[in-house]
């Protein structure tokens, strides 16, 4: 993983030399070797295939540590979480939810808030089932071909926004003790749009369409990363990062470069979200 650390480390400090994005929060630290021990590990990988990102989700598993604590009420020594959002027990996972601001659904159980700028956030199916799926509640028949899920069935989307905002809490007290964790990282689907290409002369082309910022229990970014891209429908892509201990409070979430609907064209990137991945909510210091 030190090569796509010194990849992420290397685009996010252009990116900031651009103004596009913000840089690690070390950035104040005294020395050089004080900036590089405040960075997280990063792990990244892209491809048409779930198979194509397997074994790096599976690496990043095993930074976060284990077990998977499920449900579990926190905090807890160590271990990780994790939201599939493909449903359980009698759940249908073809039906999508109705989107809801904020998306609780994991709030108590694995401590976990989402919010959006936009009307609400849904998880469901690409398409399929009696109500259609996110083709269906999007009004884009396109959605099942160009979205494919890394954990069947259900996919993450925010409605009317292509942000979303998450908060950390002690699983267990149902957002009443907030909470940082040591590293989060989230499966992304049909990132088409890689950072630093160039289309012409258009400078704009430059800026990443997908992102992960993180940020401490003060609201100061500690990192922000950039999503690989693997163009071509259906495909997946993951971003994670693992900090030293329990530091990032919030994360915001840049999916694609507009909101999906149904008047998407070839000058935006639409993206959908799958897997999240976090470490285990601690007490904030």
């Amino acid at each position: 993983m030190r090569q796509a650390h010194r990849w992420a480390v290397g685009c996010v400090g252009f990116l900031v030399g651009l103004g596009i994005v913000g840089g690690a929060g070390g950035a104040a630290a005294d020395n050089e070797g004080d900036k590089e021990q405040a960075l997280p590990a990063v792990f990244q990988a892209a491809g048409p295939t779930a198979a194509a990102i397997q074994s790096t989700v599976d690496a990043f598993r095993a930074a976060l540590g284990d077990p998977n604590n499920a449900n579990a009420p926190g905090p807890l020594a160590t271990g990780r979480r994790e939201i599939n959002w493909d449903g359980g027990g009698n759940n249908d996972t073809t039906a999508p939810l109705p989107p809801a601001n904020p998306f609780d659904v994991f709030l108590d159980s694995r401590g976990a808030r989402f919010t959006t700028p936009g009307t609400g956030l849904t998880q469901g199916p690409p398409d399929g089932g009696p109500q259609g799926g996110l083709a269906a509640l999007f009004d884009n028949p396109t959605y099942g071909d160009i979205f494919s899920p890394f954990s069947p069935l259900r996919l993450f989307a925010p409605v009317g926004s292509n942000f979303v905002d998450g908060r950390f809490f002690i699983p267990g007290t149902n957002g009443a003790e907030p909470a940082a964790v040591k590293g989060f990282g989230a499966v992304f689907t049909d990132v088409d749009r890689p950072a630093g290409s160039l289309s012409g002369d258009h400078l704009r082309d430059l800026i990443p369409r997908t992102l992960i910022t993180y940020f401490d229990a003060d609201g100061q970014e500690l990192f922000t990363g950039v999503v690989p891209a693997s163009p071509g429908d259906g495909s997946l892509s993951f971003f994670g990062v693992v900090f030293a201990k329990a530091r990032v409070a919030r994360i915001r979430i840049i999916s694609g470069s507009a909101a999906p609907g149904p008047d998407d064209d070839t000058q935006h990137d639409i993206v959908v979200m799958d897997d999240f991945l976090y470490g285990e909510p601690q007490p904030l210091d």
